[in-house]
């Protein structure tokens, strides 16, 4: 087992140059096959995991998240990020407390975004960029190595909220945040708005459907590409296209299913953890 000193180290490097892809793992078995296919990080996805639970997404609570962090990182030999929400508290203090306790499972970094826990609306520029600021001091209580990522879903509401995406942004990157995230983000000449922006610090971007190429991403200077919830909403629609074809009758949705042979093979290799 790599240890979490290590972990975080190789993630730190990661963000330093080059651009790198983060998949979302939703559990310790997607974990482990996405580094067993040779990613060099991975993420953790708020709404992959609720699903896995039967919940819809922002509905799973601090404690479960937490624990359900621990266990992936525990899981694999590579540098996790915490999809950690809006950090499961309002005021900044209380956000603050709750970085500190994933810090101590093990995380190599952290998401902290500007939207309410109720969902309804998104924080004003100075109280997102308080609960910044509050992250970023308890990181270096903490003496650790964790990258902090901000992030705002302004976009996710109104895709042509570019300049106001991009002002909290660059507050955010003011306010400590070492790599930065606006979920929603597709237009080249917007993607690289925000690369120029923030530079020298990293711009992650979300694919969460066909798109842009890695290639094309990196030649607008992004560091890091996601994929938030996707794999796990591949995973399912694999499920349900396959469920109601059995139910109309037919096994031919069984088509496409792994081999298990190959899945046991892989996932041997972490017998002994």
């Amino acid at each position: 087992m790599m240890d979490t000193a290590t972990k975080r180290g190789q993630f730190r490097a990661l963000h330093g140059q080059g651009c790198f892809l983060i998949p979302n793992p939703w559990d310790v078995g997607s974990a482990r096959l996405l580094q067993h296919l040779g990613f060099a990080a991975l993420a953790s996805t708020s709404s992959g995991h609720a699903w896995t639970r039967g919940r819809p997404d922002y509905t799973v609570s601090r404690d479960d998240v937490l624990e359900h962090l621990a266990r992936l990182c525990a899981a694999v030999d590579l540098p996790v990020n915490a999809d950690f929400e809006s950090g499961f508290a309002v005021e900044p203090e209380a956000v603050a407390v709750n970085v500190t306790l994933a810090i101590r499972i093990g995380v190599a970094g952290l998401s902290i975004e500007d939207s309410k826990p109720d969902g309804k609306g998104l924080y004003d520029l100075a109280s997102a960029v308080e609960r910044i600021r509050a992250s970023r001091k308890a990181i270096e209580q903490s003496g650790e190595d964790v990258i902090l990522v901000a992030r705002t879903e302004g976009l996710l509401a109104d895709p042509d909220a570019v300049p106001a995406a991009i002002e909290k942004l660059v507050a955010f990157a003011d306010a400590g945040a070492d790599c930065l995230y606006a979920p929603g983000v597709r237009k080249k000449e917007d993607i690289a708005a925000m690369v120029r922006a923030v530079a020298p610090k990293p711009l992650n971007v979300l694919m969460f459907g066909p798109g842009l190429r890695v290639a094309e991403l990196a030649d607008l200077g992004v560091r890091r590409i996601s994929v938030g919830g996707a794999l796990a909403r591949v995973a399912w629609g694999a499920i349900i296209s396959a469920a109601e074809q059995i139910k109309a009758g037919s096994f031919d949705g069984l088509a496409g299913a792994a081999p298990g042979k190959r899945l046991n093979e892989i996932f041997s290799a972490f017998e002994d953890r």
